[in-house]
């Protein structure tokens, strides 16, 4: 298979250093575009979209930590073991994250977010605004264990 590098397009800013599972709808964060590749102008019209999509590297992952293989979401055994492209387990292949978040804000090169759950430094690959069309169509169904996890999440 083909390799390819990405260059991060901007960087987020956040009070949170870990990955700390839980409780993210309250964070308040940053995304600072890159000056070198960016003028305001990229951000032209995004503030009229509620929400954004933003791909990220989970860099507080070492390559070494990476899962392939099935577990048990958050190491609960009361939970099934299930592959880690079954889960949304910051432990992934390739590290990348992907969030919907709240955009409260366009500032120059800087957006201003909320409950996006990424961690200060995380570099960003991508910004996209939220769509509706792009959202399921039908009934959306998950696992009850997932859930469960979700639960205190946001």
């Amino acid at each position: 298979m083909e390799s390819f590098i990405m260059k991060p397009v901007g960087v987020v800013h956040s009070t949170r250093t870990e990955a700390i599972d839980d409780r993210w709808l309250t964070e308040r964060t940053s995304i600072e575009l890159d000056a070198e590749q960016f003028t305001p102008s990229a951000l032209s019209g995004l503030g009229g979209f509620s929400h954004l999509v933003i791909l990220y590297v989970m860099h507080g992952v070492a390559a070494e930590d990476v899962e392939k293989t099935a577990r048990h979401p958050r190491n609960r055994s009361d939970w099934p073991k299930v592959g880690i492209f079954a889960q949304r387990a910051k432990r992934r292949p390739n590290r990348i994250g992907l969030s919907c978040c709240r955009l409260l804000g366009v500032d120059g090169l800087r957006l201003h977010v909320e409950a996006l759950d990424a961690i200060d430094g995380s570099p960003v690959l991508d910004i996209k605004p939220w769509v509706r069309e792009f959202g399921p169509r039908g009934d959306v169904r998950q696992p009850e264990w997932m859930t469960e996890l979700m639960r205190d999440y946001f």
